[in-house]
């Protein structure tokens, strides 16, 4: 029996920053080496950033990639990281793009792998990117057999899992980039458990933290024994060093040459005899993190997604428009959340059909918490159009929407905030909304976020302020009133629209699953209101289209997983 002290980097990397995410390594490496790990891995496309979509198809952009990776494994050695093998995941540039990982050690690559599968999913068509791979590395280190495998060749029965498995590994090291939706960890760790029985190896998993552009990565690193058993996971949505000591019998191997469609290379790493009789410390319990509650793993995706949104891109600060309604509300304490109320700008836009307590309900989120708060009229600015040009009915009341997107605009330009769009998902669906006017932004947080659960995240939220004695962030009267546009007088959604618990449980099984007229019909909606619905959606793609990018927690997220054509004569009907 052997004792195997194993470290995987939960890191957050940012796309292009090749140096940048260099350095983490490095600086992860350094903690690695000081736990005493006998091995540190790190996420895939490390190097790179991930996912970095069509820069793949860049000559320059693999080449620096090869570079980057070449002066790390130099830079390693510099910082007395070399005897540490560091398994990292990086673009290959070797006759096409390859999505691969390095095995770092003593100044030099030791060992290279490229992902074997390469399906067409959620984060970007790898199909259409990569080249696959058609050996399966086993690295010998101290005596133990370690095999590499990369995020998808998890998800695939009989893949290098059974070649793995057949090869008699002792450890199977899988990097991932593998991004949130809810529920994910429902799914995830039965995964990785059922492929450490396949093995017949413990797996180490270590997943991406952070955001980039629309997607989210939680984490979620953990390890598991072929019995099922969860010795370690990481936090979510936290970076973390997440170090545990295995107990393995080492020299299980039992074949060397090829296995199936795949061969088995070998590499043997020279023993650390300098550092073979250093002192090992001893490591602090073993976190075994739960999964996060639905609405709180929801919430920390949110504000993980903006924040990185706002970091990476260099924004300073966010501007958003506070109507005194609950998506406004809630985009505010998310930002608050995200980056800090100090660094948040809210304006109250009000036109003569306000209401008085919308305006006094925008005022109330902006003390509660405490970020930057103006207010500006519109009715002279709107009167002055309508001067200008007559405009009457639908067109006037998107007229005012449309002031309010040129003032944010114009103040965005001016002072540098980044505007966010305050739609949901709901809204977005179904057209509800004003292209120029409150659809513009740089980035809509609560894009993927249904209006049903809007008012569950609210609600949480505050209850989550009061059970830590602090304020709570919204308003109840912003929490509780019908919703409403306030364009023309007296008006509510509820005129244009189904109630939202039942427009939602549409959308769900239209939007999010796919099903047509029929089935909708057949899983017990109103035929009225699914003719209703599904007319709106299938009219409104050309605004979803132009609508801003926004975190993703959906498995159909629009502009990311669910594209359809903008001209279309197809409609679904009950005929259809």
């Amino acid at each position: 029996m052997a004792q195997f002290r194993i470290a995987l980097a939960q890191v957050n990397m940012c796309v292009g920053d090749l140096a940048g995410n260099a350095a983490g390594v490095r600086s992860q490496a350094r903690a690695a080496l000081e736990a005493g790990a006998d091995l540190v891995a790190f996420p895939e496309m490390m190097i790179t950033g991930y996912p970095p979509e069509d820069l793949v198809l860049r000559s320059s952009f693999a080449r620096a990639s090869e570079a980057a990776l070449d002066v790390l494994a130099a830079d390693l050695v510099a910082d007395g990281c070399g005897d540490l093998p560091v398994v990292v995941g990086y673009l290959a540039h070797d006759d096409g793009a390859r999505n691969a990982a390095a095995l770092l050690h003593r100044g030099s690559v030791a060992a290279r792998y490229y992902k074997h599968h390469l399906p067409n999913y959620g984060v970007f068509d790898e199909a259409r990117y990569f080249r696959s791979g058609t050996s399966l590395p086993i690295i010998t280190i101290s005596g133990i057999d370690v095999a590499v495998a990369i995020c998808e060749d998890l998800w695939v029965d009989g893949g290098p899992f059974a070649v793995a498995g057949e090869a008699g590994v002792d450890l199977i090291v899988c990097i991932n980039g593998s991004p949130y939706v809810r529920a994910k960890d429902d799914v995830r760790l039965p995964l990785v458990q059922r492929r450490s029985a396949e093995a017949g190896a413990p797996v180490a998993y270590v997943n991406t933290v952070g955001a980039q552009d629309e997607l989210v990565f939680d984490g979620d690193s953990m390890i598991v024994v072929p019995d099922g058993e969860l010795l370690a996971r990481a936090q979510q949505f936290e970076e973390r060093l997440l170090v545990v000591d295995l107990t393995i019998t080492p020299g299980h191997s039992r074949r060397a040459g090829p296995i199936g469609p795949m061969t088995v290379t070998r590499a043997v790493l020279p023993a650390d005899d300098a550092g073979a009789g250093r002192p090992r410390p001893d490591l602090a319990p073993v976190p075994h993190f739960l999964p996060m509650p639905d609405l709180a793993e929801v919430w920390g995706a949110l504000v993980l997604g903006l924040r990185d949104y706002v970091h990476k891109n260099r924004f300073e600060s966010v501007i958003l428009g506070l109507s005194g309604g609950i998506d406004s509300a809630l985009v505010a304490a998310l930002a608050a959340d995200a980056i800090g109320a100090e660094r948040v700008y809210g304006v109250s836009m009000p036109s003569r059909y306000s209401s008085d307590h919308s305006r006094g309900d925008a005022g109330d989120l902006a003390k509660r918490l405490g970020c930057h708060f103006d207010t500006i009229a519109i009715e002279p600015m709107v009167a002055a159009c309508l001067e200008a040009v007559k405009l009457t009915g639908l067109a006037e009341e998107n007229l005012q929407a449309r002031v309010r997107g040129v003032l944010l605009m114009g103040l965005s330009n001016e002072h540098g905030h980044l505007v966010l769009a305050t739609g949901n998902k709901s809204e977005i669906s179904v057209g509800y909304s004003t292209l120029y006017g409150d659809s513009v932004g740089g980035f809509a947080p609560i894009k993927d976020v249904p209006k049903t659960l809007v008012w569950q995240l609210a609600r949480w939220r505050n209850s989550v302020a009061a059970a830590r004695g602090q304020t709570e962030p919204i308003p109840e009267n912003s929490i509780a009133k019908p919703p409403s546009a306030e364009l023309r007088p007296g008006q509510q959604d509820s005129d244009s629209l189904p109630g939202y618990d039942v427009l939602d449980a549409i959308l769900a099984d239209y939007v999010d699953r796919d099903f047509g007229h029929r089935e909708l019909v057949e899983r017990g909606h109103d035929p009225e209101t699914v003719a209703r619905v599904l007319q709106l959606v299938d009219r409104a793609e050309y605004k979803r289209r132009q609508f801003a990018p926004g975190t993703k927690i959906s498995p159909k997220s629009f502009g990311r997983d669910r594209r359809l054509p903008i001209t279309s004569c197809w409609r679904e009907t009950a005929e259809s």
